[in-house]
């Protein structure tokens, strides 16, 4: 069974199981169907035993299923359950699914205790290795809908020689801790590590040498050790030559060698041509038995079942991490290349090739494969910020495998490709355009197409049982090493010939971009002056939009979540969307995964737009996928609106919002309780003027006040100069702030026994904490005496009522606040005009008495944990606390009542929509 049988076979599979899967009625076909499918077991029911007896604590129990000859035990879920979670067994005990498989493996003989626990609920498989010393921390995942390029991963089930299942990611990872020993043994060796020669230099070594590494796993050299036993046979002295004279032979045609004098084992290495060896410059160092046995080491592993993509990103890992951060560079993960591009044109791809399939007539079913597979060849893609490829590289492999698929329709169909005259595989790295400011990612980049096209070649040998030549290399991705938001991209493909932009540019916020990087975003939003204001990753945006102008090009790309957030929207999105660019498809914020060592945690988005308008929008919000009429710059299915700062509510009759009061004292004008009590002690005149002050740290986090401050609002400060303390802290301050670079700071240091500012309530306020955690529901608010003073920390509402609290607390405008506040990392921001732009409900006097009472239970309920701060009760663990769960939960029901919204059919998307077309008509008017 070829691999491409295994590919339709896993496909079928999928196709059938997807969305459905029973316990009690399914599991039996569910498991004999990837034994005789997948595994292509004929004597299946013969090796796998159902419904197995043990003996537990006296009680008869049975094992779902159980494979006597690779001693697998199987428990088998639901669809929908999840396999970490706890169900209550009969014995009266709650056990994960892995827990009670062990359970039973426990009681077994052990002659038959199990080598691997398997547990499935027909949408993922998880394998634990019961040969590790934590089993649990040895967890294999295999998700069904991905079986089509992981069916290998399944080899477990009857083969007793699989020791560990490893995927491509493992393999990729451990291919790129052996780059990181080859790169740093020859570092070393160099006169001057430090040196731009040397690291290029370097860098373009290590490159060669794992092509060489890959080309002898994967038969390109011919014999199967080729290149190990080239460099095995040499004294370390004498490793330096050969590999200069390999290079050497490896970029010469065949038919200009005879003047080589070459030895029998050169002659026999093939010529590769596309540029990788041209380069007779670099430095290759002395090299040393270390270094050789590092080589030799590396050659040990099977370096031709790396992945590509994944491996591009772990080479490039190699380079110092201080470097890769300066450059902004973050590791795609495969899962979101494809978070990308499927919605982008591969789905669409995927449905039209399942269509051709179902036609029945033969000679049109044909006719449309081939010009299926002229289509596929004929698509061009641009990478603008290109790093090492990933996305390139996991493009190409997802166009070449549909371009097998098509290709094993054909065969089987018995169309016979006579290689002679022609080849089967049209599509070509030659469709990949790519631009990348870094020279060593640009190599990285191209090596991993490379290798990406000697496996597909590879796959689609299994195909059509033919052999093709993959040496010497006859195709070459163009990737540009430059400035992307600095060159035409014009010159690197006439953007009539492009399909596709995508890709993941730089993650660098506005606050930490270069004078060079400032400088590139003005040349990119001349004339207009939001380039200053938005972070890096904005220019690829509005150079994607200004090159795609006129076309149908569509374009995707990964970004930090802080250009859909807060001013960025107005900045950026009212700017594109008014030259007409149309948001096509989107992910809101999800959390980045990455495959390289350092690991970037960010929370990102997905935007794909055009400048004409798709048939059905798409809108991801984490697994949730929803069709809809428009997507606007927040990610919302609602109307184009553009949340302005304002001084005052788009709502009548609303209370004032201010931010805190800012000290601008270095620390002076404050105390911690410690040094209040010290202080007070010895000059009790000073109770008069040392009040609370709060935070919103210490807001959320303390339970009773830790710091304070001086506060001489009408006070005389000449009435305590005789405290040298005090009079110390004044003076300091009143340099400190003469020195300031801020015209209204300097202005105060004449005044430095007050704020450079006081916002600070005569009256009962509410408090709400600016910066506050992105795993809260609800943001903590709550009220405070005026003698409490609030930091710059915080927003206060002035004259707040039991109402107004009831609003604010609610998940209604919560789900406001998370849509349009700006963010701290992945923290939210609350700002004033989050306040001021919210569309308050039109509500009767029974609706606002009855928020009044919601509210005052929430208060309530707080109140019955006197020794638990805000942070514990707000927590990820809120359920903890059911009686103020519960108040929440009523305050929600009774603000949506407010707003005609039902709470049981509303989903926050939804409920952004209503308030986003509420706030249009609001401002409108």
């Amino acid at each position: 069974m070829t691999d491409a049988d295994k590919r339709e076979a896993s496909r079928r599979f999928i196709q059938k199981w997807s969305g459905k899967g029973k316990e009690d009625e399914d599991d039996r076909s569910y498991w004999l169907d990837i034994l005789q499918r997948i595994m292509r077991c004929d004597d299946a029911t013969d090796r796998i035993e159902f419904q197995k007896k043990v003996i537990v604590d006296g009680h008869t129990k049975r094992i779902d299923a159980y494979i006597p000859e690779t001693k697998i035990i199987i428990e088998q879920k639901s669809l929908g359950i999840a396999l970490d979670k706890k169900i209550h067994q009969s014995g009266g005990i709650d056990l994960t699914p892995y827990e009670q498989a062990k359970r039973y493996n426990d009681n077994l003989p052990s002659s038959e205790k199990a080598r691997w626990i398997v547990t499935s609920n027909f949408a993922e498989i998880w394998v634990y290795d019961m040969d590790t010393r934590e089993p649990e921390k040895n967890i294999t995942k295999i998700n069904i809908k991905d079986l089509q390029n992981h069916y290998s991963m399944l080899e477990f089930l009857l083969s007793k020689q699989v020791k560990k299942i490893t995927e491509e990611m493992e393999l990729s990872l451990k291919a790129g801790e052996l780059v990181g020993k080859i790169h740093d043994k020859f570092l070393e060796q160099y006169n001057d590590p430090s040196a731009k020669n040397s690291q290029n230099s370097l860098n373009v070594l290590c490159v060669r040498i794992v092509f060489c590494l890959y080309a002898e796993d994967a038969g390109l050299f011919g014999a199967k050790d080729a290149f190990s036993k080239y460099i095995e046979q040499y004294h370390h002295k004498d490793i330096r030559l050969a590999l200069i004279n390999l290079f050497k032979v490896l970029d010469t045609p065949y038919k200009d060698r005879p003047d080589l004098y070459l030895s029998e084992e050169l002659e026999s290495f093939p010529y590769c041509n596309g540029g990788l060896f041209a380069n007779e410059n670099i430095i290759i160092p002395k090299i040393t038995q270390e270094i050789k046995d590092t080589l030799i080491e590396s050659a040990l592993f099977d370096w031709s079942k790396i992945s590509p993509t994944i491996f591009g990103a772990v080479f490039e890992s190699t380079l110092n991490p201080e470097t890769r951060r300066k450059g902004g560079m973050h590791y795609t993960s495969i899962e979101n290349i494809h978070k990308l591009i499927d919605p982008l044109f591969l789905d669409d791809l995927k449905a039209e090739l399942e269509e051709i399939r179902s036609i029945s007539v033969k000679r049109t079913k044909e006719n449309k494969l081939k010009q299926f597979q002229d289509k596929l060849a004929g698509l061009k893609f641009l990478d603008p910020a290109a790093g090492s490829g990933n996305f390139l590289t996991e493009t190409y492999v997802s166009l070449r495998r549909l371009e097998n698929e098509l290709i094993y329709e054909l065969h089987k169909g018995q169309i016979s490709f006579n290689l002679k005259e022609s080849n089967p595989i049209k599509v070509s790295i030659n469709q990949f355009f790519g631009i990348e400011i870094n020279d060593f990612a640009v190599t990285v980049a191209k090596t991993a197409l490379w290798i990406a096209e000697s496996q597909m070649m590879k796959e689609t040998e299994d195909v059509i049982s033919t052999h093709l030549d993959f040496l010497p290399l006859k195709t070459h991705a163009t990737i540009i090493e430059g400035n992307a938001l600095q060159l035409d991209w014009n010159t690197i493909i006439n953007k009539t010939q492009l399909s596709y932009i995508m890709g993941n540019p730089p993650f660098i916020g506005q606050s930490m971009r270069s004078k060079e990087q400032a400088n590139d975003m003005q040349s990119v939003f001349e004339p207009f002056k939001a380039g200053g204001k938005l972070d890096y990753v904005a220019g690829w945006f509005k150079k994607s939009a200004d090159y795609t102008k006129g076309t149908k090009i569509e374009t995707a790309f990964v970004s930090s979540n802080s250009i859909c957030q807060g001013e960025s929207v107005n900045l950026l999105w009212e700017l594109l969307l008014s030259t007409g660019v149309k948001i096509n498809f989107a992910h809101t914020t999800f959390v980045w995964n990455s495959e390289a060592n350092d690991k970037a945690h960010v929370h990102c988005v997905i935007v794909g737009f055009s400048y004409f308008d798709r048939t059905t929008k798409i809108l991801f919000d984490g697994n949730d996928k929803k069709n809809v009429l428009h997507i606007n710059g927040y990610l919302s299915n609602a109307p184009d609106v553009f949340i302005k700062n304002r001084s005052k509510s788009i709502n009548k009759g609303l209370a004032k919002v201010v931010q805190g009061s800012p000290p601008a004292d270095d620390g002076r004008l404050l105390l911690s309780a410690q040094e209040k009590e010290i202080l007070i002690k010895r000059y009790p005149e000073l109770s008069k003027v040392i009040k609370p002050f709060i935070g919103s740290r210490e807001f959320i986090n303390d339970i009773e006040y830790s710091r304070y401050c001086f506060w001489f609002v009408n006070k005389s400060p000449s009435d305590y100069q005789h405290i040298p303390e005090l009079m110390d802290r004044f003076e300091y301050i009143r340099e400190y702030r003469q020195k300031s670079r801020v015209d209204r700071i300097r202005k105060t240091a004449d005044r430095p026994f007050l704020f450079t500012q006081n916002r600070q309530p005569e009256t009962e306020y509410l408090i709400i904490p600016r910066v506050s955690s992105s795993s809260r529901r609800y943001i903590p608010i709550g009220f405070l005496p005026p003698d409490v003073i609030a930091s710059d920390s915080v927003v206060l509402v002035y004259n707040a009522s039991l109402y107004d609290f009831g609003i604010i607390c609610s998940n209604v405008h919560n789900a406001w606040m998370r849509t349009v506040a700006g963010r701290l990392k992945s923290d939210y921001r609350y700002a004033p005009s989050v306040y001021y732009n919210f569309p308050f409900p039109n509500i009767t006097n029974e609706q606002k008495k009855a928020i009044e009472k919601t509210a005052q239970g929430i208060i309530d309920a707080r109140n019955l944990y006197p020794t638990k701060n805000l942070a514990s009760m707000y927590g990820e663990k809120m359920y903890l606390y059911p009686e103020l769960q519960k108040a929440h939960q009523l305050n929600d029901k009774a603000v949506m009542q407010a707003y005609g919204l039902s709470i049981k059919d509303t989903s926050e998307a939804d409920c952004v929509a209503y308030l986003m077309n509420m706030y249009q008509e609001l401002t409108s008017k």
